[in-house]
């Protein structure tokens, strides 16, 4: 025949470095590779030295990109070398693999039909733009985990590393004979037939027009594409398969995701291993060792070129006792964890985390063919400084700055597209100031998503306005409303402010539910607060607030009666709520407005006692009631003959904002104590779960001052003035100047 067939392990780098060695023997004047063939007008981008690995063809259904799939390619995938040497020897290359117009047609999602390699096809399906809809369809047998087994391994990567890895250049024709004898005692799969009739058709095309031909594909196949079937076989299979249109482009990965336990039917074990021992040359077990030191640096863990020394004999020691070859990854490994990390499990799983997976992010050239959408975005992250990254990190904004603010209306805008590029840190975020705090992750599905969100405009901004309006549009609850209405203010998206103020004031015109009316007001707060940072007008957004506000403190004494536990515990989430947005709003009229409702609701009677011990706390830090008033309010529910279950939940309303409160008032502290221990020995139990959801909230420094003032008894609360010894503290005074460089005294 006039071809040679590779069968190649997917992603492994001595498959990639004996398939560029036989390529070099065999000069072919055409190589065929495994993958979709709709991306053959993308492998000229090999050549561009902007196209750098870890990267993934990504192919979408042009009418729903929700459908898509990547067939990803790291430095060290033999099909990645094998392109790289026919771009670079001018030698034209066909993928030939099942087109995916026809697999993306399926009536099931197309799914991985790798398995667990040295073959399977090299493909991430993106079925939801998501891990979730990532598949892994594994083959009926393992074939590198029979070859193990046969040869007295219980570990199949541990045997490719010894008969591939560390002896040099595979022999094909072996591979591909003990692939052959695999698959004459396991059944066909299905979707394996289908592709591999394509395949061969495409080979018999290719025959009329070249006769040295290079073909490199997974070891699977190489028995089939061997095999003695005719042209009309073939075609009686694929025939009657409906195609869809699609689209390709090349887009950034990372080794995380080429890894297998992300799911993906192709991966490997430990990418950044293999990339190691692809590109380290010799001394690969030094080398490794240097860099796992360099980690463990990094993270102030003192490591020296000694430890690097014994470290590596101590590997190479273990690789000798086991009969290995060289030393693995499991001896490197259990070697690094003995001396460089003194036995620290979680220093080793650094080193995993670092070096064995790695998260090396892939990038593509700015000139690729991509959507409008994703080329806006390129340029709006180099005007702003922000670099995609595979490793999360933590950004620190000022709004105050011009490149922070742009940096800030990028990542919400992004929000709002769907591609949570960033996530805010909103318990780091302060009311209403000038900073953000942001956890920044860039993930292969975001390019997916991209292309979902063209649907919505060609820009940034453009998608995000037409998303949020659409979203108003089809709003159906008051709260889905006043969540766009903070995206507009922070995305600084000004076309979509009106249509969705119109929506929410329909939506709380209609809306009579005092839990949404109460549920939306905190949005609205932080809006109107957040929007003098932005200088952005929100004056209409003002009266809207204002009116729902004034129906929550209309309907809120009618809202309160007959509650259940479960009820009450909701409702007063939602007081919390309110009265926390009271706060950031600049309106001393709301402000009297609100108190004085809850002022009126604290006294009804029968009121549940979670919601009545709440009320009072939010009264008392008001300013709204003096410490005797809630000292006699307390005793009401603590009085003996009142249940139990009722005064511990007056207790846990109360206390719900804080434990200082008892620190520093002895007769609150001594009431409740009494209460306590007063409790029925028989009712003690129903009670406890309250009790101890309660102060288990409170700081640690709280429960212990608490604790100790009744520990002490009576006696304790009178603390005895400190005296300060005005002498002695002289002394260090000049100390104290040189130390701040400022006269004290």
């Amino acid at each position: 025949m006039p071809e040679r067939l590779y069968g190649i392990r997917h992603h492994g780098p001595g498959s990639a470095r004996a398939v560029v060695q036989e390529l070099d023997r065999q000069r072919p004047t055409v190589l065929l590779v495994e993958g979709p063939p709709e991306a053959d007008d993308l492998v000229r981008w090999v050549a561009d030295p902007g196209l750098e690995p870890p990267v993934a063809l990504l192919g979408y259904a042009t009418d729903d990109p929700r459908r898509s799939a990547f067939w990803p390619f790291a430095v060290f995938s033999p099909e990645w070398q094998a392109i790289r040497w026919a771009v670079g020897n001018d030698v034209p290359v066909r993928f030939f693999d099942l087109p995916y117009a026809y697999r993306v047609t399926a009536s099931r999602p197309p799914e991985t039909p790798g398995g667990a390699e040295p073959d399977g096809a090299d493909v991430d399906t993106g079925e939801g733009a998501g891990d979730a809809g990532r598949r892994k369809r594994m083959r009926p047998v393992d074939p590198i985990g029979e070859l193990a087994r046969a040869a007295g391994y219980d570990d199949p990567e541990r045997w490719w590393e010894d008969v591939v890895e560390h002896r040099g250049m595979p022999a094909f024709e072996a591979i591909a004979e003990a692939m052959a004898a695999i698959r004459e005692t396991s059944p066909e799969d299905p979707e394996d037939l289908l592709r591999e009739a394509y395949m061969r058709t495409v080979l018999r095309e290719v025959r009329r027009t070249h006769d040295n031909i290079a073909v490199v594909c997974g070891a699977w196949h190489v028995p089939a594409l061997g095999r003695k079937v005719t042209a009309k076989e073939d075609a009686a299979l694929l025939k009657g398969r409906k195609k869809a249109k699609v689209a390709f482009t090349w887009v950034p990965w990372t080794y995380g995701r080429l890894a297998s336990w992300s799911g993906y039917g192709a991966g490997v074990r430990s990418p950044g291993w293999y990339h190691h021992l692809f590109t380290a040359g010799g001394d690969v077990v030094p080398r490794w060792l240097v860099d796992a030191a360099g980690v463990l640096r990094g993270e102030g863990v003192p490591t020296s070129s000694a430890h690097v020394i014994e470290a590596t004999r101590l590997a190479e020691a273990l690789a000798a006792l086991r009969g290995r070859p060289l030393a693995g990854l499991a001896e490197v490994t259990e070697a690094a964890e003995a001396v460089l990390c003194d036995g620290e499990p979680l220093r080793a799983e650094l080193i995993g985390r670092r070096l064995v997976v790695g998260e090396r992010l892939g990038g593509v050239p700015d000139e690729m063919p991509a959507v409008p959408l994703a080329r806006d975005l390129a340029a709006q992250q180099r005007a702003v400084r922000l670099k995609p990254e595979a490793l999360e990190r933590v950004l620190e904004l000022d709004l105050r700055r011009d490149i922070d603010r742009g940096r800030s209306r990028l990542l919400h805008r992004m929000r709002a597209i769907g591609v949570p590029w960033g996530e805010p840190d909103t318990a780091r975020r302060g009311t209403g100031t000038f900073r953000e705090q942001w956890r920044l992750r860039w993930l292969p599905d975001f390019a997916v998503q991209l292309v979902e969100g063209s649907m919505y405009g060609t820009t940034v901004v453009a998608a995000a306005t037409t998303k949020v309006t659409d979203a108003a549009r089809e709003a159906a609850t008051l709260g889905d409303v006043t969540a766009l209405v903070e995206v507009c203010l922070l995305a600084e998206l000004g076309d979509a402010f009106p249509p969705v103020l119109a929506a929410l004031d329909t939506r709380a015109a209609l809306d009579s539910d005092i839990g949404h009316l109460m549920a939306a007001i905190p949005a609205l707060a932080r809006t109107l607060r957040y929007g003098d940072v932005r200088q952005t007008d929100v004056s209409g957004l003002a009266t809207v607030t204002a009116s729902l506000l004034t129906r929550v403190c209309a309907g809120l004494p009618a809202a309160v009666g007959s509650l259940s536990d479960e009820a009450a515990r909701e409702l007063r989430g939602y007081v919390d709520g309110v009265h926390q947005a009271v706060g950031l709003l600049d309106d001393e009229e709301l402000r009297e407005r609100w108190l004085g409702a809850l002022d009126s609701v604290a006294r009804r009677p029968g009121l549940h006692g979670l919601l009545a011990g709440r009320l009072t706390r939010l009264l008392l830090d008001a300013g709204r009631l003096g410490s005797a008033e809630v000292r006699r309010r307390l005793r009401l529910p603590l009085t003996v003959g009142t249940a139990p279950a009722h005064g511990a939940a007056w207790v846990e309303g109360f206390l719900a904002g804080g434990g200082l409160l008892l620190v520093h008032d002895d007769a609150l502290l001594e009431l409740i104590d009494e209460w306590l221990a007063d409790i029925p020995a028989d009712a003690f139990g129903d009670v406890l779960p309250l009790l101890r959801r309660t102060f288990g909230a409170f700081a640690t420094g709280e429960r212990r001052a608490i604790g100790e003032r009744v520990a002490g008894g009576p006696g304790l609360a009178q603390a005895e003035p400190l005296v300060l010894d005005h002498e002695s503290a002289a002394r260090v005074l000049p100390t104290l100047s040189v130390l701040l460089g400022r006269e004290i005294g």
